[in-house]
Order: C-alpha cells, then structure tokens, then sequence
C-alpha cells in the first residue's frame, strides 16, 4: 500500500503539470473587461492538485496516512473498505444526480462523506452540505452560466426560486 500510494501521486503530480502547461497555452489570468482568460480555471485547478500531491507526499515520507504505514503488499481490510464506502458513495452520487439534480447530489454526498465516513459534527455537516451546493450553484449558473442536471420535475422550485435570486 505504501508503494502504491506514492505511486499514485507521482502519476498525479505529473497530470497536474501536463495540465498546467496545456492551459497556459491560453491566458491564465484575468483579462480587463472580459474576465478571466481561457486557461485561468483548469492552469489555477491544477496547481491546486500539485500542491494537494506535494502535501501527500510529505505525509507518505513521514508515515502519517494509513497506507503510508501499511507493510501490506497490495491492500490492506482498511484499504479495502475506504475502497468501498469511498467508491459505493461515488457511485450513489452519480445515481442520484439525475433524480435530485446535480445540487441536491452534492449535498447528500457531503452528508454521507462529512457525517458517516469522516465522523465530523453535525453543525460542520450540516453547514458545509448546505453551503457547498449553493456556491456551487452561484458560481456555475450565474457566474460561468453553465446549466447542471436539475434533476425530476420536485425540483424545480429550488431552481426558480435561485434563478430569480441570480436573474
């Protein structure tokens, strides 16, 4: 596990660079008067990746994270069951964006990820899982005007309401 854990933030780290440099082929800045440039969004995301693969590494080397202190060969039952609930909830998202909208997805996702897995307070939850959709919306209907999935029609009065609060 350890092995494959630095692994994995190698091939990362090393997607990450690829799409740095792929956007910077395009301005990554902020262009006066039109906003920002075609590569501000994927160059400034995938530095954020870089550094998230830089602080991994740094736990990996001190042995901070389970799978950095595993002598398992592959996986061990913990691995195994982050696997599970990890990619079953993943999955469960994917399910529900089509039915609850791409919004109501991410807030159930953080519920369960917040809450059940990562054993953080309700108050936190409860805030984050809430909070999290509506910048989400914000940012992408009003700010991109990028449309989400709006799931079946009971939905529809969260995004009338939201969209006379942007338009």
């Amino acid at each position: 596990m350890r092995q494959g854990e630095i692994s994995l933030v190698g091939v990362l780290a090393l997607f990450s660079i690829y799409l740095m440099w792929k956007s910077a082929e395009l301005p990554i800045g902020y262009i006066r008067g039109q906003g920002p440039g075609g590569g501000f969004w994927p160059f400034w995301l995938s530095l954020g990746m870089l550094l998230s693969c830089v602080s991994i590494a740094w736990n990996w080397s001190r042995g901070k994270s389970p799978a950095s202190a595993s002598d398992e060969p592959l996986m061990d039952a913990f691995g195994w069951r982050t696997v599970m609930l990890v990619g079953g909830g993943v999955v469960g998202f994917v399910a529900l964006v089509p039915i609850v909208s791409m919004y109501g997805a991410v807030c159930l996702f953080m519920l369960y990820y917040l809450r059940f897995l990562g054993r953080h307070s309700w108050p936190l939850t409860l805030g984050l899982a809430l909070m999290l959709p509506f910048a989400l919306f914000f940012f992408f209907e009003g700010a991109m005007q990028i449309s989400m999935p709006q799931g079946l029609p009971f939905t529809q009065p969260f995004f009338d309401l939201m969209y006379d609060i942007i338009y």
